[in-house]
């Protein structure tokens, strides 16, 4: 283990702004092309800044690098040097702290239904606000290095972080008018199991919650599977099967039948994960603000309830 000497020295503003970026990004790599730096400019700053602070800042994990205690608190003293230099600019209070990169996870559903039309309309009122979204359907990540927030299905377990409820939806049993003309309408539970299934790969599904086809249709053999919610509901249009798909996503599609709504309404929550010193940005606040606004005005749509 490496050995620091105490030092009396006060740290260098560069250096809490490098360590600021990281915290931010989880990645050296990420963090010397915000900064405009490479990446062994920001090792060497990283490095001299646990020199001259006696102990570690960043820890590395599964997914990139986290801030330890002291670095929590360095990171503090960092957002203030921030804020004072954006002062200084005569940076507008609203242009300087909703500006720079938010980076999220969410299911692909909600990324382009609710998330998209949430985050286009925020940009519009700050267009130097730019939002990156990866579209994942897992539980919450235990180290989120990179991401300041996720979406999730399902109560999430975490440490380190605020978890927000963010709303519910509904998966109901849909077919094609096609295949329904060809196949038949099933008038029941037991004549529903007797069609194929699209849905999610048994063996890739990582999220407890989105097993109910395993405990309300367990004996339906699958059609098309797919890692995909897109999938499953083109699939379902093109008449591969019966879909349990998502209301919000199913009833866009005039094609689209729903099945037995009394007896399959699945309904999930979504929950929202921030990092805790994301959650200082502005910008993560804001964007965390306009998803959790949007879901609640989706509300209707996402129970399946809109006409």
């Amino acid at each position: 283990m490496q050995e620091f000497a105490v030092t009396s020295a006060a740290p260098n503003p560069d250096d809490l702004l490098v360590l600021l970026a990281v915290s931010r990004t989880g990645r050296f790599t990420s963090a010397a092309e915000s900064l405009g730096l490479n990446h062994t400019t920001v090792s060497r700053r990283i490095a001299a800044l646990e020199k001259t602070l006696a102990g570690r800042v960043l820890s590395r994990t599964v997914g990139g690098w986290e801030t330890t205690e002291l670095g929590r608190r360095a990171v503090l003293a960092a957002e203030a040097v921030e804020s004072a230099i954006a002062d200084l600019r005569g940076t507008p209070e609203n242009a300087r702290q909703l500006s720079g990169v938010v980076r999220m996870s969410a299911t692909d559903g909600f990324s382009a239904y609710i998330a998209t039309p949430a985050i286009t309309a925020l940009q519009r009122k700050y267009p130097q606000l730019r939002v990156e979204i990866l579209t994942v359907t897992r539980r919450a990540m235990q180290h989120r290095s990179g991401l300041d927030i996720e979406v999730v299905v399902g109560a999430p377990q975490v440490h380190r972080a605020e978890a927000v409820k963010l709303g519910e939806y509904v998966l109901g049993m849909y077919a094609s008018r096609d295949y329904l003309a060809q196949f038949g309408t099933p008038a029941d539970a037991a004549e529903l199991m007797t069609h194929p299934l699209v849905y999610f790969i048994d063996s890739m599904l990582q999220v407890d919650d989105l097993d109910a086809p395993r405990r309300l249709v367990p004996t339906m053999r699958e059609s098309i599977s797919s890692t995909n919610v897109f999938v499953h509901v083109e699939a379902t249009r093109a008449g591969s099967g019966i879909g349990f798909l998502p209301c919000f996503m199913a009833d866009r599609h005039a094609d689209l039948v729903r099945l037995l709504p009394d007896e399959f309404a699945e309904q999930l929550p979504y929950w929202m994960v921030l990092r805790t010193e994301s959650l200082r940005q502005p910008a993560v606040a804001a964007v965390a603000d306009a998803l959790r606004d949007r879901t609640l005005a989706s509300a209707a749509a996402l129970l399946g309830l809109s006409t």
